[in-house]
């Protein structure tokens, strides 16, 4: 009796990271006969560029993230694994995981993306957080909304508080939207929620080492976000080299610039799992790819998004949502050619290497206020009104693309246009670094009696 010819083997296809590059990635390989295995440290795939506003309460954590199983629920052919990739035999096609764990691929793709970078100073990080991921925005929120909780005890307290400077290092499009989110909030949302204290007296300081902020965005988009950063009371200061970041205050060389609040926007680096691969990466950690967005001599793996160093036409792609989204979707169509291919070919093409498609970029500065350097459908620059507008629905509408967006859109104009409470929730330790610090260095009594008098009007 002839036992019946088993059907072909299903290729394994391994994805690294639920975020902009591996969820595309993943909405691809779903529609083919393939296995695959998605791979996070979290949950949830989180939609980065709204991740601001929950770090300046206008939103809710679960407004912009969304749990990667509900994503992939309609693909049977995709499985979850909530664990750490912590390296790689790429001779034998393996992945290994933190939990001893080791998975076994024919397709690799990391998208992984990046974190924060302190330049070789990691005992800044508890000081000044940056901004990646959920935890750091609810930690940011924390600090940002205690800051004004404590001037307002200190004040009833002892009469005087230190002043309520927020310093951020770095002047990309995470500094300016941080910047333009705390003058919000401090001038339009809380000024007549505290009694003892004028919130709208708060001041903010962008601190940007290079010439220029948004560096990546033409001049005139520069100098239209100057201006609409000094319209919400933001100052701004170019060449300035943070040398120290210290409990209460940063330096910039020898110059002391107190700040009760200190946040991290002036770099990142490319996750440590790029230098794990064994290939050539840049200065960054990014590995460079070919036009498959293969490291050389790899056609099995593909890097896709901030772990990618991809030129075209004589740059770098830059690695923000777009390039990442589409990587993940052409990584996908890639490996639906190889499959379809067969073993004995390589699926190699002239026509089929990543090309970007660059539709602009945005970045918001505060109400009403933002800059676009818009690449299609048409090419335009737009500053203020017209360009926060056109962030509105790009953002909402377009990119988040999880099924409450609506409702997401309704809570988010709500709080806008109402100055309604938004999501001010101060959750977890009540200390703030260097407060203690600021009270040293600008002689504060703490032994008057309890003030009780008529609140400021």
């Amino acid at each position: 009796m002839v036992a019946a010819a088993a059907g072909p083997v299903r290729k394994r296809v391994v994805i690294l990271g639920g975020g902009f590059g591996g969820i595309n990635a993943v909405t691809g390989l779903g529609k083919l006969p393939v296995d695959v295995t998605l791979v996070d440290r979290r949950n949830h795939y989180l939609f980065q560029p709204l991740l601001y506003q929950v770090a300046l309460a206008v939103l809710s954590p679960a407004d912009i993230a969304q749990p990667i199983r509900a994503l992939v629920r309609n693909h049977p052919n995709v499985d979850v694994l909530m664990d750490e990739a912590v390296g790689f035999d790429v001779a034998q096609r393996r992945v290994h995981l933190k939990t001893g764990v080791e998975l076994e691929y024919d397709y690799l793709i990391v998208a992984t993306g990046s974190t924060h970078s302190y330049f070789g100073k990691d005992e800044w990080a508890k000081l000044a957080p940056g901004l990646k991921t959920i935890e750091d925005a609810t930690e940011i929120r924390r600090r940002v909304l205690l800051a004004f909780e404590l001037a307002e005890r200190q004040m009833m307290e002892t009469g005087t508080h230190p002043a309520l400077n927020f310093v951020i290092i770095g002047g990309g499009p995470t500094g300016v939207e941080l910047a333009g989110a705390i003058s919000d909030i401090a001038r339009l949302y809380m000024s007549r929620d505290f009694r003892h204290i004028d919130p709208s007296m708060a001041k903010v300081l962008i601190l940007e080492g290079g010439p220029n902020i948004l560096a990546a965005y033409p001049v005139d988009l520069q100098q239209k976000a100057i201006e609409q950063l000094a319209e919400l009371g933001v100052m701004v200061r170019t060449g300035a080299h943070v040398s120290d970041v210290q409990p209460g205050y940063v330096m910039v060389g020898e110059e002391r610039i107190d700040a009760v609040v200190t946040l991290w926007a002036a770099g990142v680096q490319a996750s440590p799992l790029g230098k794990m691969l064994g290939t050539e990466t840049d200065k960054r950690g990014a590995v460079i790819v070919d036009g498959h967005l293969n490291p050389p001599g790899h056609p099995e793996i593909f890097i896709c998004g901030d772990l990618a160093h991809v030129e075209q036409d004589g740059k770098q792609v830059p690695g923000v949502a777009q390039p990442a989204m589409q990587m993940g979707t052409y990584a996908a169509k890639r490996i639906g050619r190889l499959v379809a291919a067969g073993a004995g070919s390589d699926g190699s093409g002239k026509n089929e290497q990543f090309r970007y498609f660059d539709k602009g970029d945005m970045a918001t500065i505060g109400r009403k206020a933002a800059v676009a350097k818009i690449e299609w459908p048409f090419k335009a620059h737009w500053s203020g009104f017209p360009a926060w507008m056109t962030w509105l629905v790009v953002h909402i509408f377009f990119l988040i693309g999880f099924r409450n967006r609506l409702a997401v859109f309704r809570q988010w104009a709500w709080t806008y246009l109402t100055f309604k409470d938004g999501a001010r929730l101060i959750t977890g330790s009540q200390e703030l670094p260097g407060w203690n610090a600021q009270e040293e260095h600008t002689g504060v009594v703490t032994t008057k009696p309890l003030d009780m008098s008529s609140p400021k009007t």
